[in-house]
């Protein structure tokens, strides 16, 4: 984890404001919750290194870190693996992929290629742990954020239970599930 953490500093996550403080703090948040669930030391490290490739959804140039073509200098840090959670992760098509996730077949999009995919249950399981960390760390620390997403998030976790563990879910009843509650009743 050092070396990722000096990977982070270095490209100046210490100074993005963030929800929470900086950028480089909810990143280490991030870890920090995926360590408490029970996650891998691939999928921590692919969590603390999620915003590398400027996920779908970010703000631009909030999280641009690093050029995909950076990506064999983030796997000889992390590892081949952790690093294609990290590209699995910041390639995830949202609007695509996350209606399908609990699809047979053909449920990933990659924004960046556009090719589709029907990836290994674990790889579907690392990205939702590193979704959830993400968004229930981003709900925690910004209550707009909270009151405009929670519910929409709270569905999809619902509806992608199978593939958290017991603690990710947990803490998305805990920070989204009173969203979701009030949603239900407006």
């Amino acid at each position: 984890m050092e070396q990722s953490v000096a990977l982070l500093v270095s490209l100046g996550a210490g100074t993005v404001k963030h929800p929470g403080g900086t950028l480089l703090a909810h990143l280490l948040r991030v870890e920090q919750m995926l360590r408490k669930w029970g996650a891998s030391d691939e999928i921590r490290e692919a969590g603390l290194l999620h915003a590398l490739f400027a996920p779908d959804g970010s703000p631009d140039p909030f999280y641009t870190m690093l050029s995909l073509d950076e990506r064999p200098r983030v796997a000889s840090i992390i590892g081949a693996y952790a690093e294609e959670l990290v590209y699995f992760y910041g390639a995830c098509d949202r609007e695509y992929t996350y209606p399908r996730l609990m699809d047979p077949s053909e449920q990933w999009r990659d924004r960046f290629t556009s090719e589709v995919k029907t990836p290994r249950d674990d790889r579907l399981r690392g990205l939702m742990e590193i979704t959830a960390a993400n968004e229930v760390d981003i709900a925690s620390h910004n209550p707009g954020f909270r009151a405009m997403y929670g519910a929409e998030l709270f569905e999809l976790f619902s509806r992608t239970r199978p593939l958290l563990s017991d603690g990710a879910w947990a803490h998305c009843q805990s920070v989204l599930g009173e969203q979701a509650s009030q949603h239900q009743h407006a």
